[in-house]
């Protein structure tokens, strides 16, 4: 468990020296501190369950995670913008209940972070026993579970269930 930690501080360090570059005595102390506190403050979610990150498969699906996820949020953008820009305000806001199958709870977080961060949609609740999510939609297509969740849930589900399952 210790050994994943040290990798998790080096990963968080090299990132962090990345996002600084070109180094300098300043940033690579600071980059210090960051990457030990976010190491220590994340460590329990990725050491959990360390043999699940040793798959190269779940970066390369991680990456397209990535980019599914950019895709989503320029079509959601775009979707909204012309919502709000049309005289009629053509929006049917409401909350709607989907099914999901994911378990871990890393998951459940990157699902509902996921759908939050796409807009025109928020996680409002999860319900992790049922397996439930609540989401507000600003317009609602459909207030069937199985509907709404092939809308929305599904284009993120399959996806992070290979990175995280």
């Amino acid at each position: 468990m210790k050994k994943s930690k040290i990798i998790l501080f080096l990963l968080g360090f090299l990132i962090w020296s990345f996002l600084t570059w070109p180094p300098d005595y300043q940033h690579l102390i600071i980059g210090i501190l960051v990457a030990g506190f976010v190491c220590l403050m994340t460590a329990s979610m990725f050491v959990k369950r360390p043999p699940v990150f040793k798959h190269i498969s779940r970066y390369l699906w991680f990456l397209y995670y990535i980019l599914l996820f950019i895709r989503g949020c320029i079509k959601a953008n775009l979707d909204v913008a012309y919502r709000v820009t049309h005289p009629d305000l053509p929006i049917k806001p409401g909350i709607v209940k989907v099914k999901t199958t994911l378990k871990s709870d890393t998951a459940l977080t990157f699902l509902a972070n996921s759908i939050t961060l796409t807009p025109g949609t928020m996680s409002v609740d999860i319900d992790e026993e049922n397996g439930f999510l609540y989401i507000h939609w600003i317009d609602v297509k459909d207030k069937d579970i199985q509907k709404a969740t092939e809308i929305i849930v599904k284009v993120f589900e399959d996806v992070l269930r290979r990175i995280f399952e």
